[in-house]
């Protein structure tokens, strides 16, 4: 593996351990999860917004009809995705949210399949299994818990099939187009999105407490700017696949932090399952015919 295809896996790997820190920002603000994700979005956009400014303003004539169509798609479905992870939060742990969160292989490997008639080598799909029955390993217990648990865990997977697609839209985009362009109009949509989320449920915008304020600028830095955008950025040369299956190291890295941060007990069960989504990402990334090789491929 050169320089060239080994940038986009150092990306993705400092992406993964930015978005680990998402679920432990959101669990230690008090606002409602429509006006976190809403902050988290617009003060990603503010942050974006000069660089846009001064250098993707002249790309924008580039854009095609379908570009413009996906790209906002890419914001809405990414503005959901937030939405209904950040409620499952409200119901389950962190390490059963953010587990179910990132199954997306399972998405991942049929979207890819449609729509770039990619295919996955036997090992490939073995290896993504094993990541994935690790997950499951881990959230075992929450499974047990109560009903409302149950609910959470549900909502999680939902922000799952939100997250895939918001990413398999985006695949084609990225290959045509700036970072910079790309990732200020998915995240300007997925602002005004959430915005028109929370006038029409009244969530208040305003009236938290300063630590609040500081939790939400840090959710836009690192797991927004510094993981999604890393994500996003890699996606012009490996595939949606093999983000989602790296993104299973996330919930390894969240229940650690999770553990000295929110004080929350690490079970037995989250020790083996985080031992088997390692074991099978590795098996994955290792696998000959990566994302990385993949040919230029058409839009969605």
């Amino acid at each position: 593996m050169n320089k060239t295809t080994l940038y986009p896996y150092i990306a993705l790997a400092v992406g993964v351990a930015a978005v680990s820190t998402s679920a432990i920002f959101v669990k230690l603000t008090s606002a409602p999860a429509p006006v976190i994700a809403f902050y988290r979005l617009f003060f990603s956009t503010l942050l974006v917004l000069p660089l846009f400014l001064a250098k993707c303003l002249p790309q924008l004539k580039t854009m095609s009809r379908k570009d413009w169509s996906y790209s906002a798609l890419a914001g809405v479905l990414l503005a959901f995705h937030f939405i209904l992870w950040f409620e499952s939060l409200n119901y389950t742990s962190v390490a059963s949210s953010v587990v179910l969160v990132t199954l997306q292989p399972l998405f991942a490997f049929i979207g890819t399949y449609f729509f770039f008639k990619e295919r996955v080598s036997i090992r490939g799909v073995i290896s993504a299994l094993l990541a994935i029955a690790g997950s499951a390993v881990i959230s075992w217990g929450d499974f047990r818990i109560s009903g409302l648990a149950l609910f959470g865990d549900f909502l999680a997977l939902a922000a799952c099939a939100m997250v895939t697609a918001y990413l398999l839209f985006g695949q084609g985009v990225r290959k045509r187009h700036s970072l910079t362009l790309y990732t200020f109009i998915v995240y300007a949509v997925s602002s005004v999105t959430l915005l028109i989320y929370c006038l029409a449920l009244k969530y208040p915008l305003g009236g938290y407490p300063q630590q609040d304020w500081i939790y939400f600028l840090l959710l836009a830095l690192v797991p927004t700017l510094l993981g999604h955008s890393l994500f996003n950025w890699s996606l012009k040369w490996i595939s949606t696949n093999v983000i989602s299956v790296a993104i299973l190291f996330e919930p390894v890295g969240s229940i650690i932090l999770a553990y000295f941060f929110l004080a929350e007990t690490v079970l037995l069960t989250q020790v083996i399952g985080g031992g088997i989504i390692v074991a099978g990402v590795l098996l994955f990334m290792t696998e000959k015919k990566t994302g990385a090789e993949i040919p230029e491929q058409q839009a969605v």
